[in-house]
């Protein structure tokens, strides 16, 4: 539990943030393109300036696609006009809209399974608010054009798997957390017409889900599986929605794992000076002035262009 000094850091960390942010309000809208390409996050009043910040600048990185946005339900009449504003007056999509059929509820599923049904007929990339991307990104570009689905890695090592050799490397480990248990047990699952499963460690944070008229099919499946195998109380706990995302990018035809010097997840490490895009988790996010520094550079970029 965080300690009371912890706190009072953690709320100045975000105050200096959320003062450096508002730059974002000052640089030009998005010109979204119906080019095929959506780019997707589940956001909320909350987040209102980082979300900009992160759009923005992936937006300008990539230099294509439209806006699509899912309400947690916390958006006012004043942020979604600050959104029609910013964001090329984007898609918002009410979370209460969405039926997760035999998924859990919250958790993100409505997020995950809302872009299953969106790459139907487009691109999706999911972009978590706590992202900055710091310039051109050649690497999603290829993907996009090559419709190959990609994933940030959770971590430097994280490579595809069968779920055989996840199993046998998960099973090491004590745990009691959703991901690490079901991951455990992941060569117990039985998906009719899939004999050669895959897996890999990836962050939902940043994700890419090429065009596919599967939709929710292997995500229900799975977690139909899930649920046989945990039980729903604990398929239904946070963490759940990840570990099924990894899942159908690992799935996919020829996913790509983003390389982890140019796209990776901040753990108080240091950025590289070639990265390309940073997921700032929340654990580290406010650490060394980091996510202030990347905003500042993000924005001054955008003001610049």
């Amino acid at each position: 539990m965080m300690h009371a000094f912890e706190k009072i850091a953690d709320r100045l960390a975000r105050a200096r943030f959320e003062q450096a942010a508002r730059g974002i309000l000052r640089t030009a809208p998005i010109r979204p393109s119906d080019d095929g390409v959506i780019l997707f996050s589940m956001m909320g009043t909350r987040v209102l300036l980082p979300y900009l910040v992160a759009i923005k600048s992936v937006h300008a990185s990539l230099g294509r696609g439209r806006v699509v946005i899912l309400d947690d339900g916390t958006l006012t009449v004043e942020d979604r006009a600050t959104l029609a504003h910013h964001c090329g007056d984007p898609q918002i999509i009410p979370i209460a809209s969405v039926d997760t059929g035999p998924c859990p509820k919250g958790g993100t599923w409505e997020r995950l399974l809302t872009i299953l049904d969106l790459r139907r007929d487009s691109y999706v990339i999911q972009i978590d608010s706590d992202v900055v991307a710091r310039g051109p990104m050649p690497e999603v570009a290829q993907a996009i054009a090559d419709a190959r689905s990609f994933t940030l890695r959770g971590e430097e090592e994280s490579d595809l798997m069968d779920v055989a050799a996840i199993a046998r490397q998960q099973q090491v480990y004590e745990t009691t957390h959703v991901q690490g248990l079901i991951e455990q047990q992941m060569d117990q699952l039985d998906i009719a017409g899939r004999p050669d499963l895959h897996y890999v460690r990836g962050c939902s944070g940043f994700a890419g889900f090429a065009p596919s008229q599967e939709g929710r099919d292997l995500a229900e499946a799975f977690s139909r599986e899930a649920d046989r195998v945990l039980g729903r109380a604990k398929w239904s706990e946070w963490g759940s929605e990840q570990v099924t995302s990894n899942f159908v990018i690992a799935n996919a035809p020829d996913p790509l794992l983003l390389p982890y010097d140019r796209y990776l997840n901040f753990w108080d490490q240091g950025v590289p000076e070639d990265a390309r895009l940073v997921h700032f988790i929340g654990t580290y996010r406010y650490d060394r002035g980091a996510y202030v520094a990347a905003a500042k550079d993000a924005i001054g970029r955008l003001t610049a262009a």
